[in-house]
């Protein structure tokens, strides 16, 4: 079994310094472990809490505050033995490249990896597109992270078919309950079309901030809709929220999934070997 923690979060939570946003969003990670989760997930641009505690105020300074003054501190706190968390999302300034990413850090035990949002919104020019999906390891189990505006994108579930991905994490930030409606549809949508698992994690709140200001989001999960998971529910969706750090405990079983994989007779389009060619035609 895996103990997983979907969290929202919110950046305008009282802190006097970066130093003190930081160990606010470790105290919300260290609690969930504590409590019994094995990995947890926080939602898109937590991070932007430090914009109002950094001068300039930019997305260009929360990257070099978050990756040159918190990172190595964050790291030594967060590296636990058989627990993991996804901690939302933060700029990243790739000098290489001369690019800004909207860049999901995640820590598997003492290893580092991350996550570049693919698509950007309109209100994202001052980012550059990521250009890999990288699949990991945890628990036997492996992941995605697939932030926001990319689990809208059928074309990645489409990339993502035959991939063996089990869980998918889709850290996200949402003004609008249109905006929680489009990613938790479509969130539903790719559990059905991949056989996975897709858990959602809104941000909530109110800061100052150049990219996000006022939040509203949820929770939520969506399994298969398979008969290996017909005993429990399928969905559970959390009401909205427009403040605070709310917290869902999902518990997921990989024989479940074995089992469901298995089923070859069942009607499941995430079995698909093959899918059919033809063309759109009008009239």
């Amino acid at each position: 079994m895996l103990t997983l923690d979907l969290c929202t979060f919110d950046p305008g939570a009282a802190a006097k310094s970066p130093f003190a946003f930081a160990a606010a969003v470790v105290e919300c990670v260290e609690t969930s472990w504590d409590e019994g989760a094995d990995l947890v997930v926080l939602p898109e641009y937590t991070w932007m809490g430090l914009e109002p505690l950094v001068e300039p105020r930019s997305p260009q300074r929360v990257a070099e505050v978050f990756w040159n003054e918190l990172f190595l501190t964050l790291r030594s706190l967060l590296n636990r033995p058989d627990k993991a968390v996804v901690l939302g999302t933060v700029p990243f300034w790739d000098a290489e490249r001369g690019a800004l990413h909207n860049r999901a850090p995640i820590f598997v035990g003492d290893q580092i990896l991350h996550q570049d949002k693919l698509h950007l919104t309109p209100w994202e020019s001052v980012f550059t597109p990521g250009s890999e999906l990288r699949l990991w390891e945890f628990a036997g189990l492996c992941f995605a992270v697939v932030i926001c505006l990319d689990i809208e994108i059928p074309e990645i579930s489409a990339r993502l078919r035959g991939a063996g991905v089990d869980v998918v994490l889709v850290p996200s930030t949402t003004d609008t309950i249109l905006g929680v409606e489009r990613v938790d549809r479509c969130a539903s949508a790719r559990a059905v079309e991949l056989g996975s698992i897709v858990g959602v994690c809104h941000l909530t709140g109110k800061v100052a901030s150049e990219l996000i200001d006022v939040n509203v989001g949820r929770t939520a999960v969506y399994f298969p809709s398979q008969a290996a998971f017909r005993e429990s529910p399928r969905w559970v969706e959390s009401e909205v929220f427009d403040s605070g750090i709310h917290k869902q405990r999902v518990v997921i079983a990989p024989r479940d999934l074995e089992v469901m994989r298995r089923m070859k007779q069942e009607t499941n389009p995430s079995l698909l070997e093959s899918l059919p060619t033809f063309e759109v035609v009008r009239g």
